[in-house]
């Protein structure tokens, strides 16, 4: 159970900021209690709650295309393991899918995942492992042609031990560039998740030779204990 602490009003002063603290359970590890009163005090927790996005990862994408400026107006977009949605639901508004800003192209969002998600307005989602031979055929069956942009924010599951997670994640994100090559318009965008680590060096020049330029940035959303980052490599140049 949650215990705010009691907090004194000063006279002519504001009222301190309460956070909340989380008492240990029986059969809860400290890590895990650690981990939950991070997100209750979690300022990007609060504001997902408040803002309707479906979890803290939506501020990611939207800081990463502030700075980048990828999910523009009549976009085509993929989001590969787009579960629970937070990114799609960013995507909707910066491509206008729904047609609310007038005089803009309207964007088409198709959202993948190997689970199955709570429909978004505006978003085509679909069960679809995008590591299947034929799964560049179907994305692009649906998608009516080739994307513009394909992003990611996948993350293999945690097995405890530092290097084997970022040696998956980063097999995980070249699955990913490989699937972009094979579904993206001349001149796209992809954009994912990788974590730091020693790894990213094969990625990198793998993307150098597809793409006209490549960054790495760590928005403000990321958490500063954790070690992710993302590439953002623009100008696919296509068949090379």
């Amino acid at each position: 159970m949650a215990k705010i602490p009691d907090g004194k009003n000063t006279s002519g002063r504001g009222q301190r900021d309460l956070k909340v603290k989380v008492k240990s359970a029986r059969g809860r590890k400290l890590s895990s209690t650690r981990w939950l009163q991070r997100q209750l005090n979690d300022p990007y927790v609060k504001r997902a709650r408040a803002e309707g996005y479906r979890g803290r990862a939506a501020y990611k994408i939207l800081e990463l295309d502030d700075k980048y400026r990828f999910l523009v107006p009549g976009a085509r977009i993929v989001d590969l393991g787009a579960a629970p949605g937070g990114w799609c639901q960013v995507a909707v508004k910066r491509s206008n899918v729904l047609g609310e800003r007038s005089g803009k192209a309207v964007g088409t969002i198709l959202g993948i995942d190997l689970q199955e998600m709570e429909p978004i307005a505006g978003c085509e989602l679909h069960q679809i492992d995008f590591m299947e031979d034929d799964a560049d055929l179907r994305v692009k069956e649906l998608l009516g042609g080739k994307a513009d942009v394909v992003m990611s924010d996948m993350a293999a599951s945690s097995s405890g031990h530092k290097q084997t997670d970022h040696n998956r994640i980063m097999a995980l994100c070249e699955a990913a560039a490989y699937f972009a090559f094979d579904v993206l318009e001349e001149g796209g965008t992809f954009v994912a998740k990788t974590l730091a680590g020693g790894a990213e060096g094969d990625l990198q020049k793998l993307l150098k030779q597809r793409f006209t330029k490549v960054a790495n940035y760590k928005p403000p959303a990321s958490r500063a204990d954790s070690s992710e980052k993302f590439v953002v490599a623009t100008g696919f140049r296509g068949e090379v």
